[in-house]
Formats: structure tokens, C-alpha cells, sequence
């Protein structure tokens, strides 16, 4: 297992409230969203659809073919999941939201299968 860092310890307890994704799904999202935020020519608010497209691109960008694997091992399923744990996080006070957010924004942003799989950017995977 990875020796994560000590700044992630809050992640313990929320972990402990939802069992349904794993640590290292949390991380994920978080540094999806970092990686967001520093592409954006001007500081803004981040919607759901673009973290979730975020979240497409990092997951091909660092896991390749296995990306579809490695989110449904953390416990992600669909672009809905990316959703629950930033309202987890949310809830934890580890990012905040405005009021038009909700997590219907991530609903259905893309399809899995599709995104990692039929449409696999270099090359379909079989």
C-alpha cells in the first residue's frame, strides 16, 4: 500500500462516515481539481462537469488502459461518484461550493465505458 502523507489524515474519518470509496479515490479527485485550477487562465469556481472531465484526463493520463479499472477498484463507477466525494469533502469542510452547486452537476457528465473503453483515445481497447 502507498505511505500517504500526513495532510491527507482528515480523509481517515470521512472514510469511516462513507465506506464507499477508498482514500486514494478522495486524493484523486483533489489532485484532478488542482490540476484544473492551475490550467485556468484566471481564478474561478470549477463546475462539476469540468472537474469530471478532469478526472477523465487524469485517470487516462496516469493509469492508460487500466484507468476504468483502478476508479472501480477505488470505488468509482460513473461521473456520479465524483460527485459524492466532493460533497464528502464538501461536508468536511476540505472545499467549498456555491449555492447554484449540487450534486446533479455530475450526472451523467460521461459514460464510462465510452470514455475509457470504446473510445479510448489512442487505440481501442479490448
Amino acid at each position: 500500500m502507498w505511505d500517504l502523507p500526513d495532510k491527507y489524515d482528515f480523509l481517515d474519518e470521512l472514510i469511516e462516515h462513507d465506506l464507499r470509496y477508498k482514500k486514494e479515490a478522495y486524493i484523486f479527485v483533489l489532485d484532478s481539481l488542482r490540476a484544473t485550477i492551475e490550467n485556468l487562465q484566471e481564478a474561478r469556481h470549477v463546475t462539476g462537469k469540468e472537474l469530471s472531465q478532469s478526472c477523465r484526463r487524469c485517470a487516462l493520463e496516469l493509469y492508460g488502459p487500466l484507468a476504468r479499472t483502478v476508479l472501480d477498484y477505488w470505488g468509482i463507477k460513473s461521473t456520479e461518484d465524483f460527485g459524492e466525494i466532493v460533497f464528502n469533502l464538501i461536508e468536511a469542510r476540505q472545499l467549498t461550493k456555491t449555492e447554484q452547486d449540487s450534486k446533479e452537476d455530475f450526472k451523467d457528465v460521461f459514460d464510462f465505458e465510452e470514455a475509457f473503453e470504446k473510445n479510448y483515445p489512442w487505440g481501442k481497447v479490448t
